[in-house]
Protein backbone atom coordinates (compact mmCIF):
# COMPACT_ATOMS: atom_id res chain seq x y z
CA UNK A 1 0.00 0.00 0.00
CA UNK A 2 1.27 3.46 -0.84
CA UNK A 3 1.03 6.80 0.91
CA UNK A 4 1.22 8.94 -2.25
CA UNK A 5 -2.46 8.80 -3.33
CA UNK A 6 -3.51 9.85 0.18
CA UNK A 7 -0.86 12.58 0.27
CA UNK A 8 -2.13 14.03 -2.99
CA UNK A 9 -5.73 14.01 -1.76
CA UNK A 10 -4.81 15.74 1.51
CA UNK A 11 -2.62 18.19 -0.38
CA UNK A 12 -5.57 19.39 -2.44
CA UNK A 13 -7.52 20.12 0.74
CA UNK A 14 -4.79 21.86 2.74
CA UNK A 15 -3.01 23.65 -0.12
CA UNK A 16 -5.81 26.08 -0.75
CA UNK A 17 -4.26 28.78 1.46
CA UNK A 18 -0.91 29.18 3.31
CA UNK A 19 -2.81 29.23 6.62
CA UNK A 20 -4.35 25.82 5.88
CA UNK A 21 -0.94 24.48 4.88
CA UNK A 22 0.57 25.61 8.20
CA UNK A 23 -2.40 24.07 10.03
CA UNK A 24 -1.66 20.82 8.20
CA UNK A 25 1.95 20.97 9.39
CA UNK A 26 0.76 21.45 12.98
CA UNK A 27 -1.58 18.46 12.70
CA UNK A 28 1.22 16.30 11.31
CA UNK A 29 3.49 17.39 14.16
CA UNK A 30 0.92 16.22 16.70
CA UNK A 31 -0.12 13.00 14.95
CA UNK A 32 3.22 11.71 13.65
CA UNK A 33 5.30 10.26 16.46
CA UNK A 34 8.51 10.53 14.45
CA UNK A 35 7.91 14.30 14.38
CA UNK A 36 7.83 14.36 18.19
CA UNK A 37 11.22 12.64 18.37
CA UNK A 38 12.84 14.62 15.54
CA UNK A 39 11.59 18.02 16.74
CA UNK A 40 12.70 17.25 20.30
CA UNK A 41 16.23 16.42 19.13
CA UNK A 42 16.36 19.49 16.85
CA UNK A 43 15.34 21.80 19.68
CA UNK A 44 18.00 20.36 22.00
CA UNK A 45 20.72 20.63 19.33
CA UNK A 46 19.73 24.15 18.29
CA UNK A 47 20.37 25.48 21.81
CA UNK A 48 24.13 24.96 21.45
CA UNK A 49 24.46 25.46 17.68
CA UNK A 50 25.92 28.62 16.10
CA UNK A 51 23.64 31.63 15.60
CA UNK A 52 23.42 31.00 11.85
CA UNK A 53 23.71 27.54 10.38
CA UNK A 54 23.34 25.77 7.06
CA UNK A 55 20.95 22.81 6.95
CA UNK A 56 20.29 20.06 4.42
CA UNK A 57 16.92 18.35 4.55
CA UNK A 58 17.66 15.15 2.69
CA UNK A 59 14.24 14.02 1.48
CA UNK A 60 11.97 16.96 2.18
CA UNK A 61 8.54 15.62 1.23
CA UNK A 62 5.80 18.10 2.17
CA UNK A 63 8.33 20.45 3.78
CA UNK A 64 6.93 20.26 7.30
CA UNK A 65 10.34 19.87 8.94
CA UNK A 66 11.72 22.74 6.89
CA UNK A 67 8.96 24.98 8.18
CA UNK A 68 9.70 23.89 11.76
CA UNK A 69 13.46 24.43 11.36
CA UNK A 70 12.94 27.83 9.71
CA UNK A 71 11.05 28.93 12.84
CA UNK A 72 13.60 27.40 15.19
CA UNK A 73 16.49 29.41 13.71
CA UNK A 74 15.41 32.70 12.19
CA UNK A 75 18.70 33.21 10.32
CA UNK A 76 19.36 29.63 9.25
CA UNK A 77 19.62 28.72 5.60
CA UNK A 78 17.94 25.47 4.51
CA UNK A 79 18.43 23.49 1.33
CA UNK A 80 15.72 20.86 1.01
CA UNK A 81 16.13 18.18 -1.65
CA UNK A 82 13.82 15.48 -2.98
CA UNK A 83 13.27 13.38 -6.10
CA UNK A 84 9.64 14.36 -6.60
CA UNK A 85 9.59 17.43 -8.83
CA UNK A 86 5.91 18.15 -8.19
CA UNK A 87 6.51 18.47 -4.45
CA UNK A 88 9.63 20.58 -5.01
CA UNK A 89 7.70 23.12 -7.10
CA UNK A 90 4.83 23.10 -4.60
CA UNK A 91 7.14 23.72 -1.62
CA UNK A 92 9.08 26.51 -3.37
CA UNK A 93 5.77 28.19 -4.17
CA UNK A 94 4.49 27.88 -0.60
CA UNK A 95 7.68 29.07 1.11
CA UNK A 96 7.85 32.01 -1.29
CA UNK A 97 4.28 32.98 -0.37
CA UNK A 98 5.07 33.03 3.36
CA UNK A 99 8.23 35.10 2.86
CA UNK A 100 10.81 32.36 3.44
CA UNK A 101 11.82 31.69 -0.16
CA UNK A 102 15.21 33.37 0.19
CA UNK A 103 16.50 31.15 2.97
CA UNK A 104 14.51 27.93 2.41
CA UNK A 105 15.06 26.49 -1.05
CA UNK A 106 13.87 23.22 -2.56
CA UNK A 107 15.78 21.40 -5.31
CA UNK A 108 15.78 18.07 -7.10
CA UNK A 109 18.57 15.73 -6.00
CA UNK A 110 19.43 12.05 -6.06
CA UNK A 111 21.01 11.38 -2.67
CA UNK A 112 23.16 8.58 -4.08
CA UNK A 113 25.08 11.19 -6.13
CA UNK A 114 24.38 14.45 -4.26
CA UNK A 115 27.43 15.95 -2.58
CA UNK A 116 28.38 19.46 -1.46
CA UNK A 117 31.71 19.15 0.39
CA UNK A 118 31.98 20.86 3.79
CA UNK A 119 28.76 22.84 3.36
CA UNK A 120 26.25 21.93 6.07
CA UNK A 121 26.22 22.19 9.85
CA UNK A 122 23.25 19.83 10.06
CA UNK A 123 21.80 17.14 7.80
CA UNK A 124 18.34 15.80 8.61
CA UNK A 125 16.92 12.72 6.90
CA UNK A 126 13.47 11.60 8.04
CA UNK A 127 11.94 8.36 6.74
CA UNK A 128 14.13 8.34 3.63
CA UNK A 129 16.92 5.78 4.02
CA UNK A 130 14.53 2.83 4.02
CA UNK A 131 13.68 3.78 0.41
CA UNK A 132 17.27 3.78 -0.89
CA UNK A 133 19.11 0.59 -1.77
CA UNK A 134 22.57 2.23 -2.07
CA UNK A 135 22.46 3.53 1.49
CA UNK A 136 26.22 3.42 2.13
CA UNK A 137 26.81 5.72 -0.87
CA UNK A 138 24.32 8.15 0.65
CA UNK A 139 25.97 8.03 4.08
CA UNK A 140 29.34 8.73 2.43
CA UNK A 141 27.83 11.74 0.63
CA UNK A 142 26.35 12.99 3.89
CA UNK A 143 29.75 12.76 5.54
CA UNK A 144 31.41 14.67 2.69
CA UNK A 145 28.70 17.36 2.71
CA UNK A 146 28.93 18.08 6.45
CA UNK A 147 31.30 20.63 7.89
CA UNK A 148 33.77 19.26 10.47
CA UNK A 149 31.82 18.79 13.69
CA UNK A 150 28.51 18.83 11.82
CA UNK A 151 25.62 16.60 12.87
CA UNK A 152 23.70 13.97 10.91
CA UNK A 153 20.24 13.05 12.23
CA UNK A 154 18.36 10.10 10.72
CA UNK A 155 14.89 8.82 11.54
CA UNK A 156 14.09 5.46 9.96
CA UNK A 157 12.22 2.20 10.67
CA UNK A 158 14.04 -0.51 12.61
CA UNK A 159 14.13 -4.19 11.76
CA UNK A 160 11.80 -4.87 14.69
CA UNK A 161 8.75 -4.60 12.43
CA UNK A 162 9.31 -0.98 11.37
CA UNK A 163 7.77 -1.36 7.92
CA UNK A 164 4.84 -3.36 9.32
CA UNK A 165 5.84 -5.90 6.68
CA UNK A 166 4.90 -9.47 5.90
CA UNK A 167 8.20 -11.22 6.52
CA UNK A 168 7.03 -14.43 4.83
CA UNK A 169 7.38 -13.08 1.30
CA UNK A 170 10.14 -14.49 -0.91
CA UNK A 171 13.44 -12.67 -0.59
CA UNK A 172 13.72 -10.02 -3.27
CA UNK A 173 10.07 -10.12 -4.31
CA UNK A 174 7.67 -7.20 -3.80
CA UNK A 175 5.99 -7.08 -0.41
CA UNK A 176 2.40 -7.02 -1.62
CA UNK A 177 0.92 -7.70 1.80
CA UNK A 178 2.86 -5.19 3.87
CA UNK A 179 1.49 -1.78 4.79
CA UNK A 180 4.19 0.13 2.93
CA UNK A 181 5.45 -1.31 -0.34
CA UNK A 182 7.87 1.45 -1.32
CA UNK A 183 10.58 0.33 1.12
CA UNK A 184 13.67 -1.51 -0.14
CA UNK A 185 14.33 -2.93 3.33
CA UNK A 186 11.97 -3.78 6.17
CA UNK A 187 14.06 -1.70 8.56
CA UNK A 188 17.57 -1.22 9.95
CA UNK A 189 19.26 -3.36 12.50
CA UNK A 190 20.57 -0.92 15.10
CA UNK A 191 24.13 -2.31 14.99
CA UNK A 192 24.10 -2.49 11.19
CA UNK A 193 23.31 1.19 10.71
CA UNK A 194 25.97 2.12 13.27
CA UNK A 195 28.57 0.13 11.35
CA UNK A 196 27.56 1.66 8.04
CA UNK A 197 27.92 5.16 9.47
CA UNK A 198 31.27 4.23 10.99
CA UNK A 199 32.52 3.00 7.61
CA UNK A 200 31.42 6.32 6.09
CA UNK A 201 33.70 8.10 8.57
CA UNK A 202 31.24 9.24 11.25
CA UNK A 203 32.03 9.32 14.95
CA UNK A 204 30.05 9.82 18.19
CA UNK A 205 27.36 7.56 16.73
CA UNK A 206 24.23 7.23 18.87
CA UNK A 207 21.14 5.18 18.02
CA UNK A 208 18.04 4.60 20.08
CA UNK A 209 14.70 2.93 19.53
CA UNK A 210 11.54 4.93 18.98
CA UNK A 211 8.02 3.63 18.49
CA UNK A 212 8.12 1.42 21.56
CA UNK A 213 4.89 -0.15 22.84
CA UNK A 214 2.99 3.14 23.34
CA UNK A 215 4.23 4.58 20.06
CA UNK A 216 3.35 1.51 18.03
CA UNK A 217 -0.22 1.60 19.35
CA UNK A 218 -0.45 5.33 18.63
CA UNK A 219 0.80 4.85 15.06
CA UNK A 220 -1.87 2.27 14.32
CA UNK A 221 -4.66 4.59 15.43
CA UNK A 222 -3.22 7.85 14.08
CA UNK A 223 -1.95 6.65 10.69
CA UNK A 224 -2.35 2.98 9.77
CA UNK A 225 -6.07 2.50 10.31
CA UNK A 226 -7.12 5.85 8.75
CA UNK A 227 -4.99 5.22 5.66
CA UNK A 228 -6.35 1.69 5.32
CA UNK A 229 -9.85 3.14 5.46
CA UNK A 230 -9.13 5.87 2.93
CA UNK A 231 -7.58 3.40 0.53
CA UNK A 232 -10.84 1.44 0.72
CA UNK A 233 -12.98 4.45 -0.21
CA UNK A 234 -12.33 8.20 -0.44
CA UNK A 235 -15.89 8.71 0.87
CA UNK A 236 -14.50 7.83 4.29
CA UNK A 237 -12.90 11.30 4.35
CA UNK A 238 -16.32 12.38 5.60
CA UNK A 239 -16.06 10.42 8.84
CA UNK A 240 -12.34 11.06 9.37
CA UNK A 241 -12.86 14.18 11.56
CA UNK A 242 -15.15 12.20 13.88
CA UNK A 243 -12.62 9.37 14.02
CA UNK A 244 -9.86 11.76 15.11
CA UNK A 245 -12.07 13.54 17.64
CA UNK A 246 -12.42 10.20 19.40
CA UNK A 247 -8.84 8.94 19.06
CA UNK A 248 -6.79 12.16 19.12
CA UNK A 249 -6.48 12.62 22.93
CA UNK A 250 -5.30 9.02 23.36
CA UNK A 251 -2.83 9.33 20.50
CA UNK A 252 -1.30 12.44 22.10
CA UNK A 253 -0.89 10.67 25.44
CA UNK A 254 0.70 7.64 23.80
CA UNK A 255 3.05 9.81 21.71
CA UNK A 256 4.15 11.66 24.84
CA UNK A 257 4.75 8.38 26.67
CA UNK A 258 6.86 7.13 23.77
CA UNK A 259 8.90 10.34 23.64
CA UNK A 260 9.72 10.14 27.33
CA UNK A 261 10.26 6.38 27.47
CA UNK A 262 13.51 4.43 27.26
CA UNK A 263 12.71 1.58 24.87
CA UNK A 264 14.67 -1.68 24.81
CA UNK A 265 13.17 -2.29 21.38
CA UNK A 266 10.95 -0.42 18.97
CA UNK A 267 9.87 -0.23 15.36
CA UNK A 268 11.70 3.05 14.74
CA UNK A 269 15.24 4.35 15.12
CA UNK A 270 16.59 7.82 15.84
CA UNK A 271 20.26 7.97 14.89
CA UNK A 272 22.78 10.79 15.38
CA UNK A 273 26.40 11.00 14.31
CA UNK A 274 29.03 13.71 13.86
CA UNK A 275 31.77 14.35 11.34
Amino acid sequence: MQYDPIKRSLGKVFNQTPALRILFYKLLDMLLLRSWHVRNELKKWRKTAPAKISILDAGSGFGQYDHFMSQLGKNDEILAVDVKTEQIADCNNFFSKIGLGKRVKFEFADLTTFSKPNTFDLIVSVDVMEHILEDEAVFANFYTSLKPGGLLMVSTPSDQGGSDADHDHDHGSPDINGFIDEHVRDGYNIDDIKQKLKRAGFKNIEARFTYGKPGSIAWRFSMKYPILMLNTSKLLFIILPLYYIITFPWVLLLNYADLKGDHKTGTGLLVKATK
